[in-house]
């Protein structure tokens, strides 16, 4: 695994990188969890700018400034309901982390953290999730070298031990 991919136990919102990823759902407009956390540390004008944008597909990505948030930048993707593993959630996850690692080069973040995406509230089994996660940053590495760092920022111990145990 590549020595630019790092995995922190932290609040996403507090992380001071060109950019975090939100994992959102479809509207854009806020919700629960990671979402709720990075729109209300951001405050109003995030919505605002979320508003114009007119959602998002699952599996697509789309970027916003940071306003109050030490990030730059806020990536926000939406990932699969997990169904089952039936209606291609493995392939839909893994695009909302290609989708997001581009859109952080084209808008020149160097630096850029991603939550658990889908392992909340969506339900994508959280081992899966991680292994995707890992691999599909590695992939993006191995053909990038502007970025220098992508952090898996984990809120809670199951997961950061999930992607600790994975790294070995």
């Amino acid at each position: 695994m590549s020595d630019r991919i790092k995995v922190i136990r932290e609040d996403i919102t507090k992380m001071d990188v060109d950019a975090i990823v939100n994992a959102a759902n479809k509207s854009l407009l806020g919700g629960g969890g990671v979402d709720g956390a990075i729109h209300r540390a951001a405050g109003p004008d995030l919505l605002e700018e979320c508003r114009a944008l007119n959602g998002c597909q699952t599996g697509k990505a789309k970027i916003t400034r940071g306003y109050k948030l030490p990030a730059r930048h806020v990536i926000h993707t939406v990932g699969p309901v997990w169904n089952g593993g039936k209606y291609n959630e493995e392939s839909l996850l893994a695009e909302c982390y290609r989708e997001s690692l581009e859109l952080a080069v084209t808008n020149n973040c160097k630096t850029i953290a991603f939550p658990n995406i889908s392992t909340g509230i969506y339900g994508f089994p959280k081992k899966p999730a991680a292994e995707i996660a890992l691999r599909t940053a590695g992939e993006f590495l191995s053909n990038d070298h502007f970025i220098k760092e992508i952090l898996f920022v984990c809120f809670d111990d199951e997961n950061y031990n999930i992607y600790i145990e994975l790294l070995k």
